[in-house]
């Protein structure tokens, strides 16, 4: 029997499977499937960035033919690929800060306002890929903003194994029909894309679209420091780094961790603020110490979940460098076998 429960103020959902079928539990209520073999998992969401206050259930996976298959690289042998993965006892965390946007190319306020990448930004996203093309990856999480979900893509058009990010989409019954895959093969060649919202950036509130430098001279260079890198003050109507950490820390522990915890490598695509709070959270910071941390456009950062800790590695090198950020046994033996696949 396997079992998720996700606990929230408002109740439990639940969600069982049994050999003989499917029993969900919603409150009181409860309804039986006859379903021999399922698997669901589910996220709840609050679509509070764009100020609505509503909750609403989104199926992050859904269906059998959606879950993930084994890297045959990570899983050479026959034997039990969660056996494996709890003996390993390890996974790669990689976290990128999406590449320049053509508002930070004008110094324009950014925030949730959905704006792609420059050119300059286009080959930072390449050049991330490249460093990380030796890092195994089962999971890629980005932001709802397409500078995050352009820098992932393009980052994992580099990476050595070739496996295409297929974008889950779970925001209709029909999205989610239309977008199966019917292919076993395929599907192993694929690494599942989760699109989320809370990972966005900082809502800046008024200040979204006004120039960093035209602030400054009419609110003065103070209140503008004070809005932007203070941990608890917002910008008039927008977010301080505070409520950011709220939302992006709770998305990465509610539905990240159980994923590094399973032993799935996680990349993870978004922003500044919104990593800068995730950081803060792995690294143990102090809300003085986040408000000073300095995240550069396009460079990956690494980290080792193993035994429930998370162990800062810096930033990976390229295929052509030596790694002197030094492999972990784990990755060393992935890097190995790739080079004998591909060489």
């Amino acid at each position: 029997m396997a079992a998720t429960a996700f606990h929230q103020a408002t109740g439990i959902l639940q969600i069982q499977s049994h050999s003989l079928g499917l029993r969900q539990e919603i409150g009181d209520g409860a309804v039986r499937l006859p379903l021999k073999s399922f698997k669901l998992e589910l996220g709840l969401s609050k679509r509070a960035c764009y100020g609505s206050g509503q909750r609403k259930l989104s199926v992050i996976q859904a269906s059998a033919s959606q879950t993930s298959v084994a890297d045959p690289v990570l899983s050479p042998s026959n034997k039990n690929t969660s056996e494996s993965r709890k003996k390993s006892n390890e996974a790669a965390l990689i976290l990128i800060r999406h590449g320049e946007s053509l508002w930070n190319e004008k110094n324009l306020f950014t925030g949730c306002v959905d704006v792609p990448l420059t050119k300059r930004g286009v080959e930072e996203a390449i050049e991330a890929g490249k460093k990380i093309s030796n890092i195994p990856i089962d999971m890629i999480y980005t932001s709802a903003l397409i500078r995050a979900q352009m820098t992932a893509m393009l980052a994992m058009t580099q990476h050595r194994r070739r496996k295409v990010p297929i974008v889950i989409h779970n925001e209709s019954e029909q999205a989610r029909a239309w977008s199966q895959i019917f292919s076993e093969d395929t599907k192993k060649q694929s690494i599942p894309v989760i699109q989320a919202w809370q990972l966005n950036e900082r809502m800046y509130g008024e200040l979204q679209g006004l120039n960093k430098q035209e602030t400054a001279d009419r609110y003065g260079k103070e209140q503008v420091h004070e809005w932007r890198r203070s941990y608890d003050i917002p910008p008039p109507n927008g977010e301080s780094l505070e409520m950011c950490a709220e939302r992006a820390v709770a998305y990465f522990k509610g539905e990240i961790v159980p994923q590094l915890l399973s032993g799935k490598n996680v990349m993870i695509a978004a922003h500044g603020n919104s990593l800068r709070s995730i950081i803060m959270y792995l690294d143990k910071l102090t809300s003085q110490e986040v408000i000073s941390l300095e995240l550069s456009t396009g460079i990956p950062m690494l980290y080792i979940f193993k035994e429930g800790k998370f162990i800062r590695r810096g930033s990976p090198v390229g295929p052509s460098e030596a790694g002197p950020y030094a492999y972990t046994r784990t990755l060393a033996l992935y890097r190995q076998k790739l080079d004998e696949m591909f060489n």
